[in-house]
């Protein structure tokens, strides 16, 4: 059976979607989930663990998750569904396992947008402090919700500008830091970087290692390419190249900032350990301290604006998971109802949602790290079973023609050898909200199941 045939069989009917995205559209939504500059809030930290050897843990960490964009790669083009990693795993290995792949990959969807509300509300308060921070960050959230609600293209448009916007702040950055750099010299060596810079000792390879199970969080979002595979023009495989094309810009872009950052630190990471009060802010003071309190100010309000509309994406993605566990009876039928091309009902249940989350988060002042701390867990655990959903469809199932042992069984174990090994090494608190979500979800599929064949 041809990869056509399956994705015809597989494909619901009638779900009203329309298809109106194109391949820039698909990268616009992958970057401004991610966010161009998200090494910002983490350098610090990254630096730190790595021993200086910042931009070199970037370069690890695409690597590593290139493994689960290429499994993506592969799944879409046979399953090109909204809802992403629900579908693949709903096919490959059973409507059990999918809705297992749903339930944590909403857990990912639902809360990360909170945290983006919440850093954008963060910053705006920072430059109007009168104006309270859960204000600031329940008006994100009105303003991005009412862009989904208009439609996934008007909000693709608005996304574009605000990408742009991204975009131009960070060359600004990367050109100041060249003719700082070409001016006065490196703070540490030029290749440091991606050696380490001595402060700690020799160059620690576990200690890369180590630096990378955090830097890896960077990239989330990308995935969230694949939820609007209903809605693109031109077949899966332009989601699939988007997929592939986006993580690996991130990337790129990723090792470039924080190369040139930690070139222009002016403190070891030595330094930056024994003091973990400074590592949140590394990346301002060293553009401050070098380039000039101009730039910090421009790339605070980048990231304050940019934030906002990380949301706006991650919302997107999670309203099409809700849409499609909703069409496939997993949630309330209700969430799987469109008007005109839109989810409104299940975008709208995932703004409120997160409107809670980010507000609850907004009034507190350790909100910020609740909510970080369990975001991770349901992305890593859907990502595994995204893996397992490319060996269990072409190996076990050999529904994908002739199984290829490279790209169908070893880079999916291997992906899946990484994402575990990332959940393992995550905080103690993440791993029990992990554990009480996917128990909760364990009780409603249960319940499912009791309530006999009509529910299916």
């Amino acid at each position: 059976m041809s990869q056509a045939d399956t994705a015809a069989r597989t494909a619901p009917e009638g779900d009203g979607l329309r298809r109106s995205l194109g391949f820039r559209d698909l990268v616009v939504y992958g970057l401004l989930f991610i966010a161009p500059m998200a090494p910002v809030g983490v350098y610090g930290t990254l630096d730190a663990k790595s021993h200086g050897a910042v931009a070199l843990v970037y370069v690890v960490a695409t690597v590593a998750m290139a493994f689960t964009a290429f499994s993506y790669a592969q799944m879409v083009r046979v399953v090109p569904q909204a809802g992403s990693v629900f579908a693949y795993a709903r096919v490959a290995l059973g409507r059990e396992a999918g809705f297992v792949a749903g339930w944590m990959a909403m857990l990912d969807y639902l809360l990360i947008p909170a945290v983006a509300y919440l850093f954008s509300g963060i910053a705006m308060n920072a430059l109007v402090p009168e104006v309270s921070r859960w204000v600031w960050t329940a008006l994100a959230v009105v303003v991005t919700t009412v862009l989904n609600l208009w439609g996934v293209r008007v909000a693709a448009r608005a996304g574009f500008l605000v990408l742009a916007l991204e975009i131009v702040v960070l060359l600004v950055f990367v050109v100041s830091a060249v003719a700082v750099l070409a001016r006065d010299g490196a703070q540490r060596g030029w290749l440091s970087p991606l050696s380490g810079d001595g402060s700690q000792g020799a160059f620690a390879l576990s200690a890369v290692i180590g630096a990378v199970s955090i830097a890896v969080l960077s990239y989330l979002g990308f995935d969230a390419i694949a939820s609007f595979a209903e809605e693109v023009t031109g077949g899966s495989r332009k989601v699939a190249r988007a997929v592939l094309f986006c993580l690996a810009l991130a990337g790129v872009l990723f090792v470039a900032q924080t190369y040139l950052v930690a070139l222009l630190e002016p403190l070891s990471s030595a330094q930056l350990a024994a003091d973990p009060g400074r590592q949140g802010s590394a990346f301002y003071d060293a553009v401050d301290t070098s380039v000039g309190t101009w730039l910090h100010d421009l790339v605070a309000v980048s990231k304050a604006i940019g934030a906002a509309f990380a949301a706006l994406a991650g919302q997107a993605a999670a309203g099409r998971l809700l849409f499609a566990m909703g069409r496939d009876r997993r949630l309330p039928r209700a969430l799987s109802k469109t008007d005109s091309g839109v989810p409104r009902v299940a975008l709208l249940c995932a703004a409120v949602i997160t409107l809670v989350a980010a507000v609850w988060a907004a009034r507190r002042d350790d909100g910020m790290d609740h909510l970080v701390s369990v975001v991770d867990i349901g992305a890593l655990t859907a990502f595994t079973l995204l893996h397992a959903s490319v060996v269990g469809w072409f190996a076990v199932r050999r529904r994908g023609g002739p199984v290829s042992w490279w790209r169908h069984v070893l880079v999916p174990v291997v992906g899946a050898v990484i994402t575990v090994a990332v959940i393992v090494e995550a905080s103690r608190a993440a791993q029990v909200v992990g554990a009480v979500w996917f128990g909760v979800g364990v009780a409603v599929l249960v319940a499912q199941r009791g309530r006999g064949p009509e529910s299916e």
